[in-house]
């Protein structure tokens, strides 16, 4: 029988993570850490360091699982050296200066550190340590640097860390120096002093999941503990920091996603994937766009949810943070190999014996954007006598083509090319015109718990534009973190 905290009862396998921290997090982190092998039963070995020094060292080392930066830019760089998967916001960190308890030289500004004469002066490496970096690109930015770093250099310390930095201001062997306002917080013996120059830039600390990790799962786990506002962020919150708002934490969280179901063929793989990799469960429900309207309005809701068009997100747009378009799929039509009717164009659709398949246009997106490219060129009422069957979904009039229900079929291009039976037994004609176009947003509910986790859906969605295009999807710009 497993033990109440047995980390396998909870899903876990017992591992050993990495963990590449910054030094100025070492106390919350600590904290975070103690509670996390206390609950599952994971060891966690800490690595502390400047957040350029720990990042030098991941590129050389090519292993770890987790990178705790305290300057947002490092995780920038992590990306582009190809060392990163993902990241989740930590907390906002704002620089100024530190000083004994006080303030006892009366330093109020930039231009103090200049012309007090007698200041011994202290500042992180700026090749080492992200409060160092930032400061060298502020006082670059206000024209300081080069006068205050020979002041360093001559009668004052650079030090690899903003722990190493706090540390010599208690012991009174610098007089000031410039460091986070939280880990300045962590130091009774010392006074912060907020500077505009740095309140106008505030930095962003963030945790990234290596490509190096051989157990992505479990460092995502951890990750979304630490992360989470009612685990982790309560103690960098007790501890002085300005955290974000963070997701709830749930052991193994379960998502509704609501999708058109055109979209399901481009999606599906890369949802089960992320299901995999996140430790998580993603309940999918794909149908006609209006359908799905339909069961919102009636109380259903979804986390997060993919649209056939942009009007079939705005009828539930309130409900929804700021959508983002992701793709767009062209609306098409579709005969039988051979085209034994000779239907060129919408208008050969009128012929007698023609019939036709439409999308419904109460229940899908497909229908009422048929609807209103036939009305826009005067067919719609003329066509309507010859429509043998109406669906919510393009995948079911494809099928009537291939059973000879129908003749024609008007659908998305992704409908035809999703399906190897379409290609085999059917041939598609192109319709020229503007509105035979169908835009697909994307959007997360305002009203849920794991709104970080849904963002990390949507990436992990578009990152695989090959799915979406391979199957006539033209896509319509990247969706950044």
């Amino acid at each position: 029988m497993l033990s109440k905290n047995d980390p396998s009862e909870k899903g876990q396998a017992q591992k050993t993570l990495d963990f590449y921290c910054a030094a100025g997090m070492k106390l919350p982190a600590v904290a975070v850490v103690k509670d996390y092998e206390n609950e599952f039963g994971v060891k966690i070995n800490i690595i502390y360091g400047g957040s350029g020094t720990l990042l030098n060292n991941l590129a050389v080392a090519q292993k770890g699982d987790l990178y705790l930066a305290a300057d947002y830019s490092y995780i920038t760089l992590a990306r582009e050296k190809g060392l990163l998967a993902e990241a989740i916001p930590v907390n906002q960190l704002r620089a100024g200066l530190a000083v004994a308890k006080g303030n006892p030289h009366s330093i109020q500004s930039l231009q103090d550190l200049l012309d007090k004469k007698d200041l011994k002066i202290g500042l992180a490496n700026p090749d080492a340590a992200s409060v160092g970096k930032f400061t060298k690109k502020v006082l670059s930015q206000h024209k300081y640097w080069g006068a205050i770093e020979e002041r360093v250099k001559n009668d004052g310390v650079f030090t690899g860390t903003v722990n190493e930095l706090t540390n010599n201001l208690k012991l009174n062997s610098i007089d000031v120096g410039i460091v986070w306002d939280a880990v300045a917080a962590q130091y009774p013996e010392l006074d912060f002093v907020a500077l505009s120059e740095f309140d106008s830039q505030p930095k962003n600390t963030t945790i990234g999941i290596l490509k190096s990790s051989e157990n992505p799962s479990q460092a995502l786990h951890f990750a979304r503990y630490l992360t989470a506002r009612d685990k982790g962020l309560k103690h960098f919150e007790a501890m002085g920091f300005k955290i974000v708002e963070g997701d709830k934490w749930v052991n193994k969280p379960e998502i509704n996603f609501f999708g058109g179901g055109m979209l399901r063929p481009a999606v599906e793989e890369s949802i089960s994937e992320f299901e995999k990799r996140e430790g998580v469960v993603v309940k999918t429900t794909f149908n006609g766009c209006g359908i799905l309207v339909s069961q919102m309005e009636a109380g259903a809701q979804p986390d997060a949810y993919f649209a056939c068009d942009r009007k079939f997100m705005e009828q539930v747009q309130d409900r929804f943070g700021k959508s983002t378009d992701v793709t767009s799929n062209d609306i098409v039509i579709a005969v039988a190999k051979g085209n034994p009717k000779a239907i060129r164009s919408l208008d050969d659709l009128l012929k007698a014996d023609v019939k036709v398949g439409l999308g419904h246009p109460d229940k899908s997106a497909l229908g009422y954007l048929t609807m209103e490219m036939l009305k826009a060129v005067n067919l719609y009422d003329k066509i309507k006598k010859n429509v043998a069957v109406d669906s919510p979904t393009g995948d079911f009039l494809i099928n009537q083509i291939s059973i000879h229900s129908v003749d024609a079929v008007i659908i998305y291009k992704s409908n035809f090319m999703a399906s190897p039976s379409a290609v085999r037994e059917c041939e598609m004609i192109e319709i020229p015109l503007e509105e035979a176009k169908a835009v697909q947003p994307y959007a997360i509910s305002k009203n849920n718990d794991h709104k970080e986790l849904l963002k990390r859906l949507m990436i992990q969605l578009t990152s695989h534009q090959n799915r979406f295009t391979d199957i006539g999807f033209h896509w319509q710009g990247a969706v950044n973190e």
